[in-house]
């Protein structure tokens, strides 16, 4: 099997970031556009992530051996926002492609799939009403691809574990964020994440809504998926 991920094209466009309903670090609401990137289609899968460690010795998460987290098509979990930029230098050296986290801006325009100010990737119900909601992430993250994908053909892109994202974390960044391609702060002591969590409550996020934590911590609803240039897409 190839070591790269399949990754989809979002195409160049803006669109209005933030929500003004949700938490005070999601507003204001702002329109920001994004110049033309890939991204997984799914989070990096422990299938893919066993290339790395094999390949470079890199210490396996703590989760690697649980029955619960170390299925082949499950995402890789309790990885630190060091050990996921790893893996991307890794798998750029393995392939010449440059891969890459994402930004915030590009996660969120990437999660809302072409859908313009709804609250989730399939628009504004309640994700309490989506099938077989019950019965998943009981023990954790499912394997991927499980839910239908968004308007871009993305998967679990607001569920599952939570998603590294490259920026340095700012509560207050969205009143002076860039209208065009904003990469987060210069600085900062957390990084910013995005998607939901299968230890949550409510286990599907809003595609607005923002989380961090300080990049060396290793929790077991946290992943990555991974972004790359648009102009040399990596082959599936």
């Amino acid at each position: 099997m190839s070591t790269e991920p399949e990754v989809i094209i979002i195409p160049a466009g803006e669109f209005l970031m933030g929500c003004d309903i949700g938490a005070a670090n999601e507003r204001p609401v702002h329109r920001v556009f994004v110049d033309e990137f890939a991204i997984g289609r799914f989070a990096v899968t422990n299938e893919l992530y066993r290339f790395f460690i094999e390949d470079t010795g890199h210490e396996p998460p703590p989760g690697w051996n649980d029955l619960r987290f170390n299925h082949p098509e499950q995402p890789v979990t309790s990885v630190s926002w060091f050990d996921a930029t790893a893996y991307c230098e890794w798998l750029s050296k393995k392939t010449g492609k440059l891969y890459r986290l994402p930004t915030e801006a590009e996660w969120e325009r990437a999660a809302r799939g072409g859908l313009e100010g709804k609250l989730y990737t399939w628009g504004d119900e309640p994700p309490q009403h989506q099938p077989n909601y019950s019965e998943s992430w009981l023990n954790g993250p499912e394997r991927v691809g499980q839910r239908p994908a968004n308007g871009f053909g993305l998967c679990d892109m607001s569920e599952n574990v939570h998603e590294w994202c490259s920026d340095w974390y700012d509560e207050r960044y969205y009143f002076n964020s860039p209208l065009r391609n904003p990469q987060g702060p210069l600085t900062g002591t957390r990084r910013s994440s995005r998607g939901g969590s299968w230890r949550h409550q409510i286990k599907i996020t809003r595609v607005a809504g923002r989380s961090s934590i300080p990049p060396e911590f290793k929790y077991s609803d946290y992943g990555f998926r991974l972004g790359a240039r648009a102009s040399r897409p990596p082959s599936s």
